[in-house]
């Protein structure tokens, strides 16, 4: 979908992003133009979305909690899936980004997560708890849980593996920094 312009975003309420959980993964598969659609039928404005993964942009004048509801319904009646998605408003993407612990290094991938409130330190518990990795390491910060793991390590380290628990997976989702970096450029 093509980029609102600055002009048009202005009058229309805040900016946010809906990270999708479980998007084009195990037969969830969805276009992300028909994804926009299902937003913009929802009463969002201004929608795009950013790489394939269910990081879809817009504006609106709707509470976060509220928008949280109607497009998890809108999305699960339209894709006749139950619908996972968190929103979070500019501002909250900007720290989340800006207060990220690790510096970037080739080797390896920094994540991101956001979730359910309190999801972060269930996550830093049971990173705690789990064999690590050389070079693996968590941070919490605020309310936000940061992971580094070398690549090519990912699934196969003993908290990839935690991470994929039924009890856990519906609590939040997962970006590298590479992405909230892009959604952020296009907010």
């Amino acid at each position: 979908m093509k980029k609102a312009s600055k002009d048009s975003i202005s009058g229309s309420g805040s900016r946010f992003c809906a990270f999708l959980r479980g998007v084009n993964v195990k037969g969830t598969n969805m276009k992300m133009a028909e994804v926009c659609a299902v937003f913009e039928k929802a009463g969002m404005k201004d929608v795009s979305s950013v790489l394939a993964s269910g990081n879809i942009l817009f504006s609106s004048e709707k509470e976060e909690e509220e928008l949280k509801r109607i497009l998890e319904k809108s999305m699960s009646e339209h894709f006749s899936y139950e619908a996972f998605l968190f929103v979070k408003s500019q501002q909250e993407i900007e720290t989340i980004f800006r207060e990220t612990p690790f510096e970037t290094n080739a080797e390896y991938h920094i994540y991101i997560f956001v979730g359910v409130e309190g999801i972060a330190k269930i996550l830093m518990m049971e990173f705690e708890k789990s064999r690590k990795v050389s070079g693996e390491e968590a941070q919490l910060m605020g309310r936000n849980f940061y992971w580094k793991i070398s690549k090519g390590n990912t699934l196969d380290s003993e908290f990839g593996k935690i991470l994929g628990r039924k009890k856990l997976k519906d609590s939040f989702t997962s970006r590298n920094l590479n992405t909230f970096e892009k959604v952020l450029k296009k907010l």
